[in-house]
C-alpha cells in the first residue's frame, strides 16, 4: 500500500452497511410504514452477503426491528444494532467516512449541519460518537474535522480520483468562507483526493441536498463513469442532465459513459417532483441493490448497472417510499470497510 490515506472505493470489501432506522419523531411521520417496509426490504438483501448495523432508537425498536426482519427472511446472525437517539435516517449523510493508510482504518466525522441548515440535525451530527462509544468500530480511531460535508456528496474510485458536485460542497451555508481551493486542500488531506473532478452541472427536482454527486454520477471498477441521463426532450431535467453529460465527456471521454435512464416523474403528497434516479445504488459484498420504481426504466437500469458491476448479484430495491421523502437507496446506507466493524460489535437481533 502506497504511504498516504486513501478512501476506497465503494467496491472495495465491506465489514458492514450502516441502517439508522426511520421512526415517528420525524419527517417520516406520514410515511412511515412504507419507509421501515423498505428498509426491510434492504436490510433483508444486504443481510444474505454481510453484516448489517441497525441504528435503532431504543431496545424496543431494536425487538420489532428483529420480527420484522424475521418474517422477510432475514439473516439475523448477521444483524447487529447500536441503539441511540437520531433526527432522521439518511445515514449516508451523517456517518462517518473511513479512510485507510499505512497505519491501519481510520474514521473521519465530518459535521452534518442538516444540508446547510434545512433541518434538524444535532441528534444525528452526534450519533458517531455515539456509536465509537458503544464500541461499533473496535479499535478504529475517529478523528473530527470541524468540516461540513455529507457522505452523499463524495464519489471516488479508491485511487484518490474523486467525482463532486460543487454546488453542495463549497458552499457558505455549510463551510462558510472556504472557497473551492481551501475545500480540495481538505479532501486532499483528510480523504486523499488527488484528482478532482468538479461538476456545475446536473440537479433532480425536490433534491434537498444541493446536487449530491451520488443522485447523478458514479465510478465503476474499470474506470467508466454511470451517469444519471433524460432523453425526453420535453422534461425539466433534460438541459440540466446533458449539460453534465458534456462535463463528464471532457472530463473522462464520452466513450467510458454509461447512460442510466431517467424513470418517470415521482411526486410527493403535495405534487412537488421527487429526486427519483437510478445513480443512487448502493454497491455491497457481491452484491449492487439498485432503486426500482415500477417503472418502465427498471429493467434497462439493473441491466446497465449489471454491466458495470460485473460477477455481483443485482438486487432492485422498490423504493418508492424513500424517494417520495427526498432520497433513495444509497441515501439511506452507509458501508465499512473491511476491518472497520467487528462481527460481535454492538448488540445481536432479538430472535426469541
Amino acid at each position: 500500500m502506497e504511504n498516504r490515506v486513501r478512501l476506497p472505493a465503494e467496491w472495495a470489501a465491506q465489514s458492514a452497511v450502516q441502517l439508522t432506522w426511520p421512526h415517528d419523531q420525524g419527517d417520516w411521520e406520514d410515511n412511515l410504514q412504507p419507509a421501515r417496509a423498505c428498509f426491510t426490504r434492504i436490510a433483508t438483501a444486504l443481510s444474505r452477503r454481510q453484516t448489517v448495523l441497525i441504528v435503532a432508537r431504543d431496545l424496543e425498536e431494536r425487538q420489532a426491528i428483529s420480527s420484522k426482519l424475521a418474517e422477510a427472511g432475514g439473516v439475523l446472525d448477521r444483524c447487529r444494532f447500536a441503539i441511540a437517539p437520531t433526527d432522521d435516517s439518511w445515514a449516508r449523510d451523517h456517518s462517518p467516512l473511513c479512510v485507510t493508510g499505512p497505519e491501519g482504518p481510520r474514521l473521519i466525522k465530518f459535521e452534518f449541519n442538516g444540508w446547510g441548515g434545512r433541518y434538524r440535525a444535532e441528534l444525528d451530527n452526534a450519533l458517531p460518537l455515539h456509536l465509537a462509544d458503544q464500541g461499533i468500530f473496535g479499535d478504529t480511531p475517529l478523528v473530527e474535522t470541524g468540516i461540513v460535508l455529507e457522505g452523499g456528496a463524495v464519489e471516488c474510485d479508491g485511487e484518490g480520483r474523486f467525482l463532486l458536485r460543487r454546488s453542495c460542497i463549497v458552499d457558505d451555508k455549510r463551510n462558510p468562507g472556504m472557497d473551492t481551493r481551501a475545500m480540495s486542500r481538505a479532501l486532499a488531506e483528510w480523504l486523499g483526493a488527488d484528482t478532482i473532478h468538479w461538476l456545475d452541472h446536473g440537479d433532480l427536482s425536490g433534491d434537498d441536498t444541493d446536487g449530491h454527486i451520488d443522485t447523478l454520477a458514479r465510478f465503476a471498477p474499470d474506470g467508466r463513469v454511470l451517469y444519471q441521463g433524460c432523453q425526453d426532450t420535453d422534461d425539466e431535467h433534460h438541459p440540466l442532465l446533458t449539460a453534465m453529460a458534456e462535463e463528464l465527456a471532457a472530463a473522462f471521454g464520452r466513450e467510458r459513459l454509461i447512460e442510466l435512464p431517467l424513470p418517470e416523474a415521482i411526486r410527493d403528497s403535495t405534487g412537488r417532483r421527487m429526486p427519483a434516479g437510478y445513480a443512487n445504488f448502493l454497491v455491497a459484498n457481491e452484491q449492487v441493490l439498485v432503486p426500482t420504481y415500477q417503472d418502465p426504466s427498471d429493467a434497462l437500469a439493473l441491466e446497465r448497472i449489471g454491466e458495470a458491476y460485473p460477477g455481483r448479484e443485482v438486487v432492485g430495491i422498490d423504493c418508492r417510499a424513500l424517494v417520495r421523502q427526498g432520497g433513495s437507496l444509497h441515501c439511506v446506507t452507509m458501508q465499512y470497510p473491511a476491518g472497520v466493524v467487528p462481527p460481535e460489535a454492538g448488540l445481536p437481533a432479538v430472535t426469541d
